[in-house]
């Protein structure tokens, strides 16, 4: 039996585990007390269904769906992408049925299309002579004279709030290894453009001059040069500071300068105004690396059996996502926005919805999972490069691999993370974060800011529910 009269001596030193919540290892820390916290949580946000989905997918089918990640993830990481054709989409695109919009996200009927991507289909329906005024084109799209397909049905990826018709110009990228080939528009640029929800007479001249000068010119320069290796250029621009998403100044810079002495054997007519275009467009290099991802991620689909996501795709209504080995579709709404900086005279109440095909490139290792060596993206977020970071190591714990091209300085050059686990996802609670610019909601006047859009844990809890109960499963399905 213990004296009650004597003393208890008490240690000099403590050092404290902390399990959960991050405010206790903090009281302790702010106290000069060494302490480590343990970043738990209530797996699946404590969802009973799906923490017995979880146990069965990391349980007795775990070995399979690991060996099947791992392929997946080498054909993410190791794909050659090359830009090996520019040409209009109707020569090009396979299977692209006449009177047809392609258009970002999953599949939408025009009832329910948002703001910015009527005004880019009313626009592009214009530049394909389908109509003669925008008010025209809302005509003929309302009756259903003209249909319109989500883009990656046809192996195709489109930034922001775009949709195009056959007579568009694209970039085919082929990944040779997976005998794969997919397709992205050429990018509209800047300021007053289609792509940015606006249907005003310049954005519609944007389209006949991609059309008309620039798909031409741009296909001859390719002719000239040979193929060009996209995720090579981009894991140079990773090195400048771009994430190659909301930012790839560097990377375009770097691809311009290696076709100068292409643009200058073009022939004077038109030569002078594609210069203006690629040297006023910022973003040309954004879409070539969205096909090149594409590319890479229509071989690791081929893979049977797995976790991976290959697809993350919004329309600025709905977000859909798809894993590996399978053609099912998920889908939930849209989010906002919103970490975010706007523009003077703009804010969240302005906003449209996430929108735009861009989300693949967090899928191979760029856009969030790139932004901590980004001060650009850095500067869109309240903690600077600390938050940046953060964004990295967040995808980091979603990820089942680190990119071997996509090399941080900012961190050592550990390579980006890569192969978004959707099972990691649910488990953790945590989605995919997405570099991002962002439309007005309703007004046509274009982009009003960016940020970074959080992904809708819904269509990654259905998505792991399906591959618990038959990996097989073929048919669209929404939350």
């Amino acid at each position: 039996m213990a004296d009650p009269t004597r003393a208890i001596a008490l240690p000099d030193e403590v050092a404290v585990v902390n399990v959960g919540l991050s405010l206790f290892a903090d009281a302790v820390r702010d106290q000069a007390a060494s302490v480590e916290n343990v970043d738990w949580r209530i797996p699946a946000d404590g969802r009973l269904d799906l923490v017995g989905d979880l146990e069965r997918l990391y349980g007795p089918r775990a070995a399979g769906i690991d060996k099947a990640n791992s392929e997946a993830v080498r054909r993410l990481d190791e794909s050659v992408a090359l830009l090996v054709g520019i040409g209009p989409a109707e020569s090009l695109v396979p299977g692209l049925p006449d009177r047809t919009l392609l258009h970002c996200g999953p599949a939408v009927e025009w009832a329910d299309v948002c703001d910015p991507l009527r005004r880019s289909m009313r626009a592009a329906t214009v530049a394909e002579g389908w109509a003669g005024s925008v008010e025209e084109a809302d005509l003929i799209l309302s009756d259903g004279a003209v249909t319109l397909r989500p883009a990656y049905q046809h192996d195709t990826v489109m930034p922001m709030a775009s949709a195009i018709g056959p007579s568009a110009p694209v970039f085919a990228v082929d990944n040779r290894d997976g005998g794969t080939r997919a397709f992205a528009p050429i990018n509209q640029g800047p300021g007053e453009t289609a792509w940015f929800g606006r249907d005003t007479p310049a954005a519609i001249a944007r389209l006949e001059f991609l059309r008309a000068v620039a798909g031409p010119m741009l296909s001859s320069i390719l002719e000239s040069s040979g193929p060009i290796d996209i995720f090579a250029l981009a894991a140079q621009g990773v090195q400048i500071g771009d994430d190659v998403h909301m930012r790839t100044q560097g990377t375009t810079n770097l691809l311009i300068r290696n076709l100068l002495p292409q643009i200058a054997d073009l022939p004077a007519p038109g030569r002078v105004e594609l210069a203006h275009y690629l040297s006023g467009n910022h973003l040309f290099f954004l879409n070539l690396a969205m096909a090149a991802a594409k590319a890479a991620a229509m071989w690791a689909e081929q893979v049977e059996g797995s976790s991976i996501v290959t697809m993350m795709c919004r329309n600025g209504t709905s977000y859909g996502i798809r894993l590996a080995g399978s053609d099912e579709v998920f889908t939930s709404a849209a989010p906002a926005v919103e970490e975010a900086m706007y523009y003077p005279d703009f804010g969240p109440e302005t906003s449209a919805p996430d929108i735009g095909d861009s989300a693949i490139l967090e899928l191979v290792g760029l856009g969030g999972a790139a932004a901590a060596g980004s001060p650009a993206v850095a500067g869109f977020l309240p903690g600077g490069m600390a938050d940046a970071v953060r964004m990295t190591d967040r995808m980091a714990s979603i990820c089942v691999a680190r990119s071997t091209r996509f090399k941080l300085p900012t961190s050592n050059y550990r390579g980006t993370p890569v192969g978004v686990d959707v099972r990691r996802v649910v488990d953790l609670d945590t989605t995919p974060k997405v570099t991002t610019g962002i439309l007005h909601a309703s007004s046509g006047v274009g982009q009003i800011g960016a940020g970074v859009a959080t992904a809708p844990a819904g269509c990654f809890r259905a998505a792991v529910r399906a591959l618990a109960a038959d990996p097989s499963t073929s048919s669209d399905r929404a939350t």
